[in-house]
């Protein structure tokens, strides 16, 4: 069975761009999938804590040596890196904030990077063992930042590229949905684009 992971993160709710366009393309690929699973982790409506003293020692603590507070943040962890796995596909959602992503986002992925688990260090270097997954990013942001003098700003799909390709998904695809500040015609053009977009990969998928 084919699974796909949705993980949105935007406050806004319902009335986020990013969460509406990932939500319904997620759809989309179910629906081409024959008996696949969407699997739906919304970081805005069930936060996940940051990570804390607890975490930073109980996952270089053995199993059988944590307190209870190690072991219960641990178990968290490693249920979101075992939903990971699992997955196929993956469609992360964000809003583009302080020209980074969400911190709800950021907490997700310090969750998941995890030493022995999700990537590992050898004689070559770092390894990503998350591997073999396909990814869509989308990301919405008021103003334009895929080029032009505000495209220096963009510290969301750099920092995006490079973490997730450090675990080992390297296969990326972002839509963006740009310029939804810019008045209800550019709001109306760049929901229209990344919807299009959307459409493409799932015909293609």
């Amino acid at each position: 069975m084919s699974s796909i992971l949705l993980v949105t993160s935007s406050p806004r709710g319902d009335a986020s761009h990013s969460t509406r366009i990932a939500r319904d393309f997620a759809r989309r690929l179910q629906a081409g999938l024959p008996n696949s699973e969407l699997v739906t982790r919304d970081l805005a409506s069930d936060p996940l804590p940051h990570i804390d003293a607890d975490f930073a020692s109980g996952i270089y603590t053995p199993a059988e040596a944590r307190t209870p507070a190690q072991q219960a943040v641990v178990a968290r962890s490693d249920a979101l890196v075992d939903e990971l796995f699992a997955a196929d596909t993956i469609v992360i959602s964000t809003g583009f904030i302080n020209f980074g992503i969400s911190s709800n986002l950021k907490t997700w992925i310090d969750h998941i990077a995890r030493a022995g688990r999700t990537f590992s260090y050898g004689a070559d270097g770092a390894k990503g063992l998350v591997t073999g997954k396909k990814v869509y990013v989308v990301l919405a942001s008021g103003g334009v930042y895929s080029d032009g003098p505000a495209a220096a700003f963009d510290q969301a799909t750099p920092y995006l590229r490079t973490v997730l390709g450090f675990l080992g998904m390297t296969d990326i695809e972002f839509v963006r949905i740009e310029g939804v500040a810019m008045g209800p015609e550019a709001e109306a053009k760049a929901i229209a684009e990344a919807v299009a977009r959307t459409n493409d990969f799932a015909l293609a998928a």
